[in-house]
C-alpha cells in the first residue's frame, strides 16, 4: 500500500472516498467523517465498510454531494484532526476522461519562437499553476490560466530563448515544482526546462541508409555508449559521450576501437542501450556512479551524462543526432533501446507530479502494479500517457532519424499502443525495427492486452525476443551450470533443430521476423561467464570454439540475430550476473581482450558475411522455412540444418561434442565457412571435428 501518514483521504471515484487511519492514532477509529470545500462548506461522508488493513484501518465512504475536480478539499475525522483530500483512482475513471481528455490538437509544452512563448500543460487536478522563469536577476512568476479540459496556458511576448524555466502548481495539498515532461531541452540532472525549439537547431543534414527489405535481414549489435568508450587510452577525446561513440581519428583506427571496430563487423543495426534521461547518473559527477539507464525520468530528454556540456541542453541533441548522422554514413541504422514500461522513482516523475496515478497501473484499492519488479508499471491505456508516449515516438523518430526501437519489459505495455506505435514509424520508415521483451510479466494490465509473445499474433509488425532460442542454444539462463545445446547438451538437440527455424513448427511465432534469436544481451551473466562455470575443466581453447559455434548458432538461424556487444571475442563481466550499477571496471569493452581473441573475432566476421550474402538464412515467411528449411542429426549429435531458395541449397553442421565425425554429401559443395580449417575448399565428404561449425553450398 501507499499510506505513509497516519491519516489520508483519497478520491478514487467521484462518489467514493477511501480513508486510512493508521491504529496508533485513536486506534484508527472514528465514528464520522466529513470533507470541507476551498469555500468552507461541508460535504457529508457516509461510511459504507471498515476493513482491517494491519497497521491501518481503511474507511470507504460515499461523498455526499458534488465534487469539483481541480478544487481544494480537507477531510475531517470526529475528532476534528483533518488531512487534504488527494486526487487518485478518480482519475481512472469514465467520468474524468469524458471531462478531462482535451482534442489531439492541444499542443502541450513550451511553444518558442522570438516574440512570444507560451507554455501549455495538463493538470485537471491542480488547483492552481504558474510558471517559474529562471532569470539573472531573480524569478519571475508568469500565473497560468486553467482552459477547458484541464488543460493551463499562459504566454509572454518578449524573446526568452535559453530561459530555464520550471512548472510549480498545487495538488492534492502540496505545492511542487517540475521540470516540462513535454520539453526535450532540460538543464542538468533534468530539475530545470529550457525555453527553444528544435525547429531553430542547426542539426546535421539526414544521411539516408540503404532501405532494408525485411527485418531478417538485419543482424542487431546491442551496445552501450558508456561501455563502447570508456577503456582509456584509445583515442577518444571525450570518452563516454556521444561524440566519442562515433568519433573516429588516427588513434581510433589505428587501434581499432569505437566506431571503426563496429564498422569492421559487418553488422547492419546498433542497439543503444538506453539513451533518454535516467535517474540514477548525477550528471554534474558522472565518475561518482555507473548505470545501465533502465531508470527513465524523462521520455523526452536525452542523458546529459552522455554529453560534453549537460549544462546546455541544446548540446546534448545536437552532439546526439550528429552521432546518429554518423552511424547512418558509416552505413549502420540506429535503434534505441526504450524503457517505457516504468520510472526511477514515481513521485519525482513529472507527469505524475501533474497528474498523480493517471500514468501509472493501479487498482481500485490503490496498489500499484509492479509488474516490472522496480515498484511502479507505466499504465498505457489512458488516452493522454498513450499520447504522450506516442508523441514522443514520433519525436524520436522525425527529429533524431532513428530508425528502430527495441522496448525493456514489452509484456508490461498494452498491445494496442504497440500497434499504433508500429504503424507510425513503418509509415515514416518501411524497414523501421519494432520488437522488445514478450515476457507475460504479473502487471494489473490483463493478459489477452499485453504486448506478451502469448499475444504476438495481435501485433502483426512487432518481433519478441525469443527466450526460448536463448534457453535452448545458452541454457538455463538462471541456473548457470545448465547447459544449453551450444555448450554440450546434446539432449537438446530436437529443441535446437526448431528454434532454429525461428520456433514456426511449434507455433511460436507466425512470423519469422518476430524470433530475434540470442544467447546474450546486457542482462545476466555473459556467454563466456556462462560457459565458465559449465567448462571449468576445458581449456580456453575449447570455449573459444563453444563461443564461436553459440554466435554461429544466432547469426545462421532462421528470424533476427541479436549479438551483445563484446560477445564476439568473449566478454566477460568478470563472472556477475547483473552489472547494471557496478562500474566501468566491470562493464567497459576491453580492446585489449578484443585482440587476445582476434581468432573469434575474425570467425564473427565471416559469419556475418555469410549471413548477410546468403538469402536462405534469411527467409521471411513461415510458408518458405516450413517448405525450405529442414533438419538431420548425427547420432542425435551433430545438428545438420539445411536452407534452400531459388538461388542456393546450403548445408550447416554444428558439433558441440567432443567427439569426431564425418558426412558424405553425396555431390560436390563449396566450403564457406570451417571453424577448423579441416576441410578442402570443394569438397563431398565433411569432417567434423569436435565443436566445430561448417557451412557448405551445394553445387
Amino acid at each position: 500500500m501507499r499510506m505513509k501518514e497516519r491519516l489520508e483521504c483519497y478520491l478514487d471515484a467521484y462518489t467514493i472516498a477511501n480513508i486510512y487511519m493508521i491504529k496508533d492514532f485513536y486506534q484508527g477509529q472514528s465514528q464520522n467523517f466529513h470533507l470541507k470545500d476551498e469555500k468552507n462548506n461541508i460535504i457529508p461522508l457516509s461510511i459504507q465498510s471498515k476493513d482491517d488493513l494491519g497497521d491501518y484501518i481503511r474507511y470507504t465512504c460515499t461523498v455526499d454531494g458534488e465534487i469539483v475536480v481541480g478544487h481544494d478539499y480537507l477531510m475531517y475525522e470526529e475528532h476534528a484532526q483533518y488531512c487534504p483530500v488527494q486526487y487518485s483512482h478518480i482519475v481512472k475513471t469514465k467520468e474524468f476522461a469524458t471531462n478531462f481528455i482535451p482534442e489531439a490538437s492541444v499542443q502541450l509544452g513550451c511553444a518558442y519562437t522570438p516574440k512570444q512563448t507560451t507554455w501549455t500543460v495538463w493538470s485537471p487536478v491542480a488547483v492552481w499553476m504558474e510558471v517559474v522563469l529562471h532569470e539573472k536577476n531573480g524569478d519571475r512568476i508568469i500565473p497560468m490560466k486553467r482552459l477547458e479540459k484541464g488543460v493551463w496556458q499562459a504566454s509572454v511576448k518578449e524573446d526568452l530563448l535559453h530561459t530555464f524555466y520550471n512548472y510549480r502548481f498545487k495538488v492534492n495539498g502540496k505545492i511542487q515544482d517540475c521540470c516540462d515532461p513535454y520539453n526535450p531541452f532540460t538543464g542538468v540532472n533534468t530539475k530545470t526546462s529550457q525555453v527553444n525549439s528544435l525547429d531553430r537547431l542547426k542539426l546535421v543534414k539526414k544521411i539516408p541508409t540503404q532501405p532494408m527489405a525485411q527485418d531478417t535481414d538485419a543482424i542487431i549489435y546491442e551496445c552501450s555508449i558508456r561501455d563502447m568508450t570508456s577503456q582509456k587510452n584509445n583515442g577518444f577525446t571525450h570518452p563516454r559521450t556521444f561524440e566519442a561513440f562515433s568519433e573516429e581519428n588516427e588513434t581510433t583506427r589505428l587501434f581499432n576501437t569505437g566506431l571503426t571496430y563496429i564498422k569492421s563487423l559487418g553488422i547492419t543495426h546498433v542497439q543503444l542501450m538506453p539513451v533518454f534521461d535516467f535517474g540514477s547518473i548525477d550528471e554534474e559527477h558522472p565518475d561518482f556512479y555507473y548505470n545501465w539507464g533502465y531508470d527513465p525520468m524523462h521520455y523526452r530528454a536525452l542523458e546529459g551524462s552522455y554529453s560534453t556540456n549537460p549544462y546546455d541542453p541544446e548540446v546534448r541533441i545536437i552532439e546526439f543526432v550528429k552521432m546518429v548522422q554518423d552511424l547512418h554514413a558509416a552505413g549502420l541504422k540506429v535503434n534505441l533501446d526504450l524503457v517505457f514500461n516504468h520510472v526511477w522513482k514515481r513521485e519525482e516523475f513529472a507527469l505524475d507530479q501533474l497528474v498523480p496515478d493517471y500514468y501509472f497501473l493501479m487498482d481500485s484499492q490503490g496498489h500499484y502494479s509492479n509488474g516490472s519488479f522496480c515498484g511502479n508499471d507505466i499504465d498505457t491505456r489512458p488516452e493522454m500517457s498513450e499520447r504522450y508516449l506516442v508523441d514522443s515516438i514520433k519525436m524520436y523518430i522525425d527529429a533524431f532519424d532513428v530508425d528502430g526501437f527495441r522496448f525493456d519489459l514489452m509484456g508490461v505495455l498494452d498491445y494496442t499502443i504497440m500497434n499504433e506505435i508500429a504503424k507510425y514509424a513503418k509509415s515514416v520508415k518501411k524497414d523501421f525495427m519494432i520488437y522488445g521483451e514478450g515476457w507475460d510479466m504479473p502487471s494489473f494490465v490483463p493478459p489477452e492486452l499485453r504486448a506478451s509473445q502469448n499475444n504476438q499474433a495481435k501485433m502483426p509488425l512487432v518481433g519478441q525476443f525469443s527466450d526460448r532460442f536463448r534457453e535452448v542454444i545458452r541454457g538455463s539462463n538462471d541456473q548457470l551450470e545448465h547447459a544449453g545445446y551450444s555448450n554440450g547438451n546434446v539432449g537438446r538437440i530436437y529443441d535446437a533443430a526448431i528454434v532454429m527455424k525461428a520456433s514456426i513448427p511449434e507455433n511460436r511465432y507466425d512470423q519469422p521476423f518476430k524470433a530475434v534469436n540470442y544467447v546474450e544481451c546486457h542482462d545476466n551473466h555473459t556467454m563466456w561467464d556462462k560457459n565458465r562455470v559449465i567448462c571449468f575443466e576445458e581449456p580456453r581453447s575449447s570455449r573459444m570454439k563453444k563461443q564461436v559455434l553459440s554466435l554461429a548458432m544466432v547469426l545462421l538461424a532462421q528470424g533476427t540475430p541479436f549479438i551483445h556487444c563484446g560477445q564476439e571475442f568473449g566478454r566477460t563481466k568478470h563472472n556477475l550476473g547483473n552489472t547494471y550499477n557496478r562500474s566501468d571496471y566491470f562493464n567497459m569493452i576491453d580492446y585489449h581482450r578484443r585482440n587476445d581473441f582476434e581468432v573469434v573475432v575474425e570467425q564473427f566476421k565471416a559469419l556475418t558475411r555469410i549471413r548477410r550474402e546468403h538469402s536462405s538464412f534469411r527467409l521471411n515467411t513461415a510458408e518458405k522455412i516450413l517448405t525450405n528449411v529442414s533438419t538431420e542429426t548425427i547420432e542425435d549429435k551433430v545438428l545438420v540444418y539445411r536452407t534452400r531458395d531459388e538461388h542456393e541449397s546450403l548445408v550447416s553442421f554444428f558439433n558441440p561434442t567432443d567427439q569426431c565425425f564425418s558426412y558424405n554429401l553425396n555431390q560436390n559443395a563449396k566450403v564457406l565457412f570451417d571453424s577448423d580449417l579441416l576441410n578442402p575448399p570443394i569438397t563431398n565428404s565433411i569432417k567434423i571435428p569436435p565443436l566445430s561449425v561448417i557451412v557448405v553450398q551445394l553445387f
